[in-house]
């Protein structure tokens, strides 16, 4: 069974746990670093989008794909939020990449229309494509680069405006909140729907959105939820640089009306609640038309409290332990092992897909990896032995790794589950609840899917667009990262390279996650020990 071994206190190997047919075949510790490299911002809008809905405008999204180096394939970075009713959207959510100036990192910018809450692109419309590098983007004048949207002949799609901008090393986070007083009125049945929009400006006058509060419906008179902002999202570090709040009445055909503005800088909101953070809400059409304008109402700072933001490393110095169990997917789905066209196949002269996606996630020369020749060998072990069957069901390989995960919820242990499979799965809504479940723990589940099956499930599963539910019942937090396998075969026969990128994106997500969980529990990192000291007569000897 899994679990520390009572001598050493590491985990120990688990190569007899079955699961339905799911396979757990190896766990060890395992913690990586990455080389830091210079990271920048990339801030997406778009202007004059093609309008695909009938009776109201589009809901429009970016998906931002990234090119290998050496590679052709397209594969997904990320995606914006969703912007109800609009052509004109100016998305919150940022791209963080690393920038590279020796570099040529091809992108590619995807616009659609969303029709439901499928996290499969061909379920919605297309909105047109933009293809650029991120030499281009920096290197335009203010980093701000402007294209126009290609993709669907004969059709003016529209214009991309891409903003970059270098982030700074600023690790502290602000705890904002705000209300507002005798705002004007613009609903004519009732008073108004107001939000805040905050931008940071930019060298070249213009401004960069930076977070949206939520609509406070029906008063003049709002008080809006407390909110996390990085310093690096709000201001980059810099805590004069102006930052602009526009205060607008939601409709719900997305054309919000102005209501006005005011600006102020980290500097100014950072004296808290007093006299010098109350603002008067401005509209300038308003006060060009009448001489007795005074405002358009008051914004509050209410509460303004700082805090240091911990990092990954930070928990991994102070002694977190990460668990790491495999496991594999043996169902008959997958094929004979005797036979060469299936998944499982011992090929002489070169691994398997279940073999790659494994030697991907281990390094056999970083020594906190060295567990990962113990899996292949389990795995080779276990396929020798094992009568392949169905049905494949995940629910009960994570309800193994969660019952450890509960055990320990004090920060000191973080459990990742890497299942690998063929993307057939027969207990979705008991795999469901698990996640929902296992969300509470200190958790993630990692889904490697081999072969060319459709990943709908998987993708459900992953979360990314719409929350794992069950029961009425959401995951609290983001724990599931799927990546198929297939999107990392590199034809060009260069498999350091592909598995390099497959290990980069299968982690991807757990550093967040993880801090995730730490953040809502709590739970601080301890501090790293000191330095190791000689004893007085080591340094004599020395000497």
């Amino acid at each position: 069974m899994f679990g520390p071994d009572k001598q050493s206190g590491q985990p120990k190997l688990d190569c007899g746990g079955r699961f339905g047919n799911m396979a757990s075949v190896g766990e060890f510790n395992s913690f990586s670093g990455s080389v830091p490299a210079t990271k920048v911002e990339l801030s997406v809008s778009c202007r004059n989008l093609l309008d695909r809905d009938t009776f109201s405008k589009s809901d429009p999204i970016c998906v931002l794909y990234t090119q290998g180096i050496g590679s052709k394939e397209w594969r997904e970075f990320g995606r914006t939020e969703v912007i109800d009713n609009t052509l004109n959207p100016d998305f919150v959510r940022k791209f963080i990449m690393d920038y590279f100036f020796e570099e040529r990192e091809n992108l590619r910018f995807d616009l659609y229309d969303v029709d439901s809450k499928s996290p499969n692109l061909s379920k919605h419309d297309f909105l047109g494509q933009v293809f650029c590098t991120l030499g281009e983007i920096v290197g335009s004048q203010g980093s701000r680069l402007e294209k126009a949207i290609v993709g669907i002949p004969g059709k003016n799609c529209g214009t991309i405006i891409l903003t970059a901008e270098e982030l700074n090393c600023c690790r502290d986070s602000v705890l904002m909140q705000f209300c507002a007083n005798k705002l004007d009125k613009k609903d004519f049945f009732g008073k108004s729907d107001p939000f805040l929009v905050f931008y940071r400006s930019n060298e070249d006058s213009s401004f960069t959105i930076c977070h949206k509060t939520e609509v406070v419906k029906n008063t003049l008179n709002p008080v809006w939820q407390a909110f996390k902002i990085s310093v690096r999202a709000l201001c980059n570090g810099d805590y004069d640089r102006t930052i602009k709040i526009e205060v607008y009445d939601w409709d719900r055909d997305g054309s919000h009306d102005f209501i006005g503005e005011f600006t102020t800088s980290y500097r100014e909101l950072s004296r808290g609640q007093s006299q010098f953070n109350v603002y008067e809400v401005i509209n300038p059409k308003k006060k060009g038309k009448k001489k007795k304008y005074i405002n358009s109402g008051t914004v509050t700072l209410l509460s303004f409290l700082v805090e240091t933001e911990v990092s990954f490393l930070d928990y991994i110095k102070g002694g977190t332990q990460i668990n790491f169990t495999v496991a594999i997917d043996f169902t008959a789905s997958n094929g004979n092992p005797a036979q060469p066209t299936s998944l499982h196949y011992m090929n002489p002269y070169q691994l398997n897909a279940y073999g790659m996606a494994l030697k991907a996630n281990g390094n056999p020369q970083n020594p906190y990896c060295n567990g990962i020749d113990g899996v292949m060998e389990a795995y080779y072990r276990s396929l020798k032995s094992v009568q392949l069957y169905g049905p494949t069901n995940f629910a009960p390989v994570i309800n193994h790794v969660a019952r450890y995960a509960s055990s320990v919820k004090d920060g000191s242990q973080y459990f990742v589950l890497l299942i690998i499979t063929d993307g057939v799965i027969s207990d979705m809504a008991q795999t469901k609840e698990s996640v929902v479940n296992a969300s509470k723990l200190p958790m993630s589940i990692i889904i490697v899917g081999v072969g060319p099956a459709e990943f709908d499930a998987m993708e459900e599963l992953d979360g990314d667009v719409v929350r794992v539910s069950s029961r009425g019942k959401y995951a609290e937090r983001d724990i599931v990262q799927f990546v198929p396998f297939r999107d990392y075969i590199d034809r060009s026969g260069n498999h350091i390279l592909s598995m390099a990128r497959l290990a980069k994106d299968v982690l991807a997500e757990i550093p967040d996650q993880f801090l995730s969980y730490m953040r809502v529990r709590g739970i601080k990192p301890s501090p790293a020990p000191p330095p190791y000291t000689p004893p007085l007569h080591v340094l004599q000897t020395q000497i």
